[in-house]
């Protein structure tokens, strides 16, 4: 096994040296024994360095390794990093073309056309923050402008769930989302080192939730999807008084506790008057990859039980499985389906029923 540390660690025992005394690396990810990482040399260094680093790596403990070359006059178009430090943004003065001052009062004023919606559920674990992002990604494959907004701020996983392994850089005094997949993300994951926990108090957490709106270049955007913590604590509530008039789709799992848990968010949200567009059962069937029938591991109904007491509709049902993605792949993500999957053309099928609920 191992740590981001030791790979870091043999990283720099080969750029450290002499003949690469100019390499720069960053957006060093460790995940199941595998390390990858960007690599910023000259074109001329690099075979030997890519051998150098691959043994150094796998005498390290790593099992795959996957190093992304660029060079230096490429790399300085990239979000600005220092060597070694996994990505952190510096400011940059230029300004963002087609973006301008006053954003705030844009995304949140009278006039905005921002649809909001926020992804609920009553606990964790059903798969929220899964719909969440194959939801904006469906949308932004039919053409919408898309932004998420990660606001489960201790249990933050947009950003790896996407496959995302740069940060934000600052422009002109303001933070510039990450783009992946055509979905714009901003993450309190983007801001902490190493997976630390956030060990902070309700006032804080609505204090950063605002952060996210009035220092974020957003641009314009025709969704912008909120991943809400689990339950009814602060950030739900804050959630439902910055933005009044957000819609709201409840997810939940077929089982009939979780339902049943599920509902206490949707009441919330009926308290707080806000539109709920519906429900999502998420892992509702598993299909035998034998005989192509459907299993029903956690039960059934809890999904159409749910929205029936919400007097809301069901919009989709998402079978149990993983996405049919490789980490080789250059446009790799652990949680987002191809959307020529069967998956993947279910969650078009509700991104186009959530347009049709909102409108546009």
């Amino acid at each position: 096994m191992i740590t981001r540390e030791q790979a870091l660690q043999a990283v720099e025992s080969v750029t450290s040296a002499a003949a690469y005394k100019e390499t720069q690396f960053r957006d060093v990810v460790v995940r199941d024994r595998q390390v990858s990482l960007t690599i910023i040399a000259a074109a001329e260094t690099k075979p030997a360095l890519e051998g150098a680093l691959r043994e150094a790596l796998t005498s390290a403990g790593a099992e795959a390794v996957h190093l992304r070359f660029r060079e230096p006059q490429a790399a300085a178009s990239d979000s600005a990093a220092t060597p070694g430090n996994g990505g952190a943004a510096k400011p940059q003065s230029a300004p963002v073309q087609g973006h301008g001052a006053g954003l705030t009062s844009t995304l949140l004023g009278r006039d905005s056309k921002v649809q909001f919606i926020a992804v609920a559920s009553g606990k964790g674990g059903v798969g929220k923050s899964t719909v969440t992002v194959n939801l904006a990604t469906a949308l932004a494959r039919k053409g919408k402008r898309v932004g998420i907004m990660d606001a489960d701020i201790y249990g933050f996983s947009v950003p790896d769930m996407m496959g995302i392994e740069t940060r934000p850089e600052i422009v002109n005094e303001r933070v510039v989302p990450i783009e992946r997949f055509g979905v714009k993300v901003i993450s309190m994951g983007f801001f902490v080192e190493d997976n630390s926990p956030i060990v902070w108090r309700g006032p804080m957490l609505g204090k950063m939730l605002r952060n996210f709106f009035s220092e974020i270049e957003w641009g314009e955007l025709d969704y912008l999807l909120l991943d809400l913590p689990p339950g009814t604590g602060d950030v739900a509530l804050d959630v439902h008084q910055i933005i009044p008039q957000s819609k709201e789709i409840i997810v939940t799992t077929p089982h009939a506790t979780a339902a049943f848990v599920a509902a206490r968010a949707g009441a919330m949200a009926i308290k707080t008057n806000h539109e709920i567009i519906g429900v999502v059962e998420n892992m509702a069937y598993y299909k035998c990859s034998k005989c192509g029938e459907p299993e029903y591991i956690f039960g059934r109904g809890g999904g159409a039980k749910l929205a029936e007491s919400l007097h809301a509709d069901l919009l989709a049902q998402i079978p149990l499985g993983q996405p049919d993605n490789h980490i080789s792949e250059p446009d790799f993500s652990p949680s987002v389906y191809k959307a020529e999957s069967e998956t993947g053309q279910l969650y078009l099928e509700l991104a186009e029923r959530v347009i049709t609920k909102c409108g546009n």
